[in-house]
């Protein structure tokens, strides 16, 4: 069976829209740019820390600030992309004075880098708005205002992942030739799942509601579940996710004692709202515990909040933990 391969895929999914083609190429070849350089960055001596840390007082890695490069140079040409929106760079970049229609880019270069020296799989995130007012330089907007979201994930082999809303298609980059091939159409979410992931490190900050779910699933057959539920956790967001979109699961970093000042661990403009956009087109369902995340007005682009996503009834159970616990 003829596989389409990503410019295939493009080209008859936004016959109008070549710019948004151009752009998606573009952040796909960056991509395939970042996964080389980690797939040979013990030979380049790009490994370690780089002594820096980003404007979220994370220790950068070398590769933290080349995936950030790469990205600005493959897709800085493009005519339509009016500003970037990088989890390494302080500041919005602006490429030009903003006209209506224009792209604005939102992205975490290397999701994860915190596992290249032990070499777990990491990952690039991205999400695509439109500018709306040429009159303002805003990327302040809600998740539902996302045209497409993605991820590519550099494991055993690098996949890129990518959605309009409608469905979540995955695209494997064929070793040799660099193009990229459906290999995962219409990725979904089943409703139902026995397994999730968290960082159980951080038990002791969790506030009640968290803490009695994990309590609940721990029990297994013996507790209110009624069954064995499985525990994950990869440290690596775009990983994670992957594999809620190829089998089910709920992923879960929600806002603790330890977080709750900054509102979260996750960034949400470039971290929870584009997996959550994916999450949804794939049917399930992507909340901070009280709230849809796709409604949360942002207030600036470093912005973080509570994430739990992944098999709809599962992220919906949570949420009544949380009402629950809110009510008493």
């Amino acid at each position: 069976m003829t596989q389409d391969s990503l410019r295939q895929y493009l080209s008859s999914t936004l016959k109008n829209d070549p710019a948004l083609v151009f752009l998606i190429e573009d952040i796909a070849a960056a991509c395939r740019d970042i996964s080389y350089r980690v797939r040979n960055a013990a030979f380049a001596g790009e490994l370690g820390s780089a002594g820096s840390v980003n404007i979220q007082g994370e220790a950068q890695k070398p590769l933290d600030l080349i995936a950030n490069d790469i990205v600005e140079q493959s897709c800085g040409q493009n005519s339509k992309l009016a500003a970037l929106v990088s989890e390494e760079i302080e500041e919005v970049t602006w490429l030009k004075t903003p006209e209506v229609g224009d792209y604005l880019l939102y992205f975490d270069p290397l999701d994860g880098s915190s596992n290249l020296d032990v070499d777990v799989s990491v990952g690039t995130i991205f999400s695509v708005m439109q500018v709306r007012d040429a009159q303002s330089k805003d990327v302040l907007k809600q998740g539902t205002e996302q045209i497409c979201a993605g991820y590519a994930l550099y494991g055993p082999s690098t996949i890129f992942v990518l959605s309009f809303g409608q469905d979540v298609n995955g695209f494997t980059c064929k070793s040799g030739t660099g193009t990229y091939y459906l290999t995962h159409p219409k990725m979904t979410v089943p409703a139902t799942t026995s397994e999730y992931a968290i960082n159980a490190a951080r038990r002791d900050y969790w506030e009640a509601p968290v803490r009695e779910y994990i309590d609940d699933c721990m029990l297994g057959v013996n507790g209110p579940r009624a069954r064995f539920m499985n525990m994950r956790w990869i440290a690596s967001m775009v990983a994670e996710v992957h594999r809620i979109l190829v089998r089910g699961g709920v992923f879960l970093y929600p806002k603790d004692s330890n977080n709750a000042k900054a509102g979260g661990k996750l960034r949400l403009m470039y971290e929870a709202n584009p997996m959550a956009f994916l999450i949804e087109a794939a049917g399930g369902k992507a909340s901070t515990g009280h709230a849809r995340i796709l409604d949360i007005p942002p207030t600036e682009p470093h912005q973080r909040v509570p994430v739990i996503l992944g098999s709809r009834d599962e992220v919906t159970l949570i949420e009544e933990y949380h009402q629950k616990n809110d009510a008493s």
